[in-house]
């Protein structure tokens, strides 16, 4: 099934065809100097445009594809699209809403969504039997909770002018992630990734479970680590001096800061990694210095999302400069030992990645945390997801609608814990059913204690867990004082703990304080029938709310212990003004929170 990408950037246009079940490349296409006699490669062989600019030369670029195809067939077209604000967190299939949706968030990424734009419109001109399908740099970092994607300006100029972090470079961070849990044979939703995206443009993640909950990169590419040509992280203060000082224009300024800041700034030899650090072998001061900068930075933006996510399991370096150079591994990762990296000289020296080897650790055996280099390809990656997305296009739900539960304040505890609070041997009972199997609320409730405030009578679900587990909304968090994370119900490992008092004693609770991730529990025959698989993430349409409205970002849990139903915490259910009688159907989405397909009721 090939699918033909298209990247048309700022400076340059990038195109392949790719096989999407094996990531083959049947034709490559790359323009340069498009502003003036622009160059076109297409699979080595160059021509020249007899036009310059974007559209003149999308026009006699896309047909030149068309023609080297010849007899072979395309499936669609993926388009990279850099910005897609808060409207997107999945690819979706381009048609005049979305493509106006593109237009207007353009005020994000005035260099890039403008002229993403331009080659979806020609290209459907060129294509135009073929379905087209927006891929977005911004939507894998749609998970991060709000707390790392606000800034701290007042509220209604975020709100009037869409003032918050998106993150970039989504597709990537992504497609290395995954490649890094099937290296590891695990799932990705059981590991703390942090992924390192080093090349002219550089981002760092923290993916925690297969969402983001962090990186580097805000409302524009320019925030976070040091760049090719970006300053990365910089005082707002220096900024307003040097406007002040010399008389600098916001134009000015903001040429000064994407154009010839960064390493290019720092190192005065240019932006290529490769360049300075020879120059930095050679004793110039300028370029030591901007190695030194960009990798204290990374450094410290690993350490960071360590902290953010409670502790790693991986650290992972990709794009032009994670993958090729063993010194910046090498500087960025040493004195990583408190966290259980360590890294292996010799391995490091030795990363060489291909097509046919896309990962490499390069850590000591007795590394804790696994430091791997892996070649990304968002080429690749584009592919997949648009032909996900144009395989399912026309399938219908004809499957039930799923009931939607409104899940209370609640805790489960171990037996130890119950002995402390209600008596040695104490057992619960039942003071109703619940819709799980097996599963009762309680007679019994305690008293939890935060370091702000207490809640009393917290239900007790049982019967009686191996671990502890106390499910708050956020609500409730901001009450008690905590920070507690939204994660999977079992995934209690650094999460903070609380005292619980009971009718005859206390118990101090190491871990366990959660804000719930919305989920549904559904059998195995429910999974069948519904087409997916335990720990799918999903997005839930409500069919009878008081407006339009669908959940994202959904768990699937599968069991045969299990009941269909979704569970929402009060928060959310307040908040959407839920009919006490819920329902809703299904979009399925793939592991990684994309979208893959949206059915719809029948």
């Amino acid at each position: 099934m090939n699918i033909l990408v298209i990247n048309c950037g700022s400076s340059s246009i990038k195109a392949a065809v790719i096989n999407a079940h094996n990531g083959s490349s049947v034709l490559t296409m790359k323009v340069e100097r498009i502003h003036d006699k622009a160059l076109i490669t297409i699979n080595g062989t160059s021509v020249d445009c007899p036009d310059s600019g974007h559209e003149a030369v999308l026009n006699f670029a896309l047909p030149l594809i068309k023609k080297h195809l010849g007899d072979q067939k395309l499936s669609g077209v993926g388009h990279r699209v850099v910005h897609g604000g808060d409207k997107f967190d999945m690819p979706v299939l381009i048609d005049a809403e979305v493509e106006n949706v593109i237009k207007n968030v353009s005020v994000l990424a005035p260099l890039h969504n403008p002229v993403n734009l331009l080659g979806i419109t020609v290209a459907q001109k060129v294509f135009a039997d073929l379905p087209h399908v927006a891929v977005f740099d911004t939507s894998f970092h749609q998970t991060m909770p709000r707390r790392a994607v606000t800034y701290a300006l007042p509220k209604h100029l975020r709100e009037k002018h869409s003032i918050r972090r998106y993150g970039f470079h989504g597709t990537s961070h992504e497609y290395v992630a995954n490649l890094a849990a099937k290296h590891l044979k695990a799932d990705l939703k059981t590991l703390r990734i942090i992924t390192c995206h080093l090349g002219n443009g550089s981002s760092i993640a923290a993916v925690e479970y297969g969402r983001s909950v962090e990186t580097s990169m805000g409302m524009t590419p320019l925030e976070g680590l040091v760049m090719g040509t970006r300053s990365g992280d910089v005082d707002p203060g220096a900024l307003i001096h040097l406007a002040n000082e010399e008389e600098m224009s916001v134009y000015e300024l903001n040429q000064m800061l994407n154009k010839k800041s960064g390493l290019t700034g720092l190192s005065g030899v240019g932006n290529d990694m490769r360049d300075i650090i020879e120059k930095s072998s050679d004793g110039d001061d300028d370029c030591r210095l901007a190695l030194q900068v960009f990798t204290h930075r990374l450094r410290k933006y690993i350490g960071a999302y360590s902290a953010v996510m409670g502790g790693v399991d991986a650290i992972v370096f990709t794009g032009g400069i994670g993958e090729n150079s063993s010194v910046v591994r090498h500087r960025s990762t040493q004195r990583l030992d408190y966290l259980g990296a360590v890294i292996n000289e010799d391995k490091n020296h030795d990363v060489k990645l291909s097509a046919e080897n896309p990962v490499q650790e390069f850590g000591m055996n007795h590394s804790r945390v696994k430091l791997m280099a892996v070649k990304t390809n968002e080429q690749f990656a584009i592919a997949q997801e648009t032909l996900r997305i144009i395989e399912e296009k026309n399938k219908v739900n004809t499957t039930p609608t799923i009931p939607i539960a409104v899940s209370g304040r609640h805790i489960h505890l171990t037996q130890e814990a119950v002995d402390a609070l209600f008596g040695k041997g104490y057992e619960l009972t039942v003071k109703a059913p619940l819709s799980q199997p097996k599963q009762f609320a309680c007679n019994e409730q305690v008293t939890i204690v935060g370091p702000k405030n207490k809640i009393e009578r917290v239900r007790i679900l049982g019967p009686t867990r191996p671990k502890n587990q106390l499910e708050i909304s956020r609500t409730d968090e901001f009450f008690i004082g905590i920070d507690a994370p939204v994660r999977a119900s079992g995934k209690v490992e650094n999460s903070p703990g609380i005292k619980l008092i009971g009718p005859v004693g206390e118990y101090q609770m190491k871990e366990g304080v959660i804000c719930a991730w919305r989920h549904i529990h559904m059998t195995p025959e429910d999974a069948d029938l519904f087409g997916v698989q335990d720990k799918d993430i999903v997005d839930v349409e409500v069919t009878n709310g008081l407006r339009p409205l669908t959940f994202g970002n959904v768990l699937v849990r599968v069991s045969p212990k299990y009941a269909l139903e979704m569970h929402i915490d009060t928060d959310e259910a307040n908040a959407a003004e839920l009919p006490r009688y819920s329902e809703g159907v299904l979009n399925k989405t793939d592991g990684s929170a994309k979208l893959i397909t949206k059915k719809n009721k029948n």
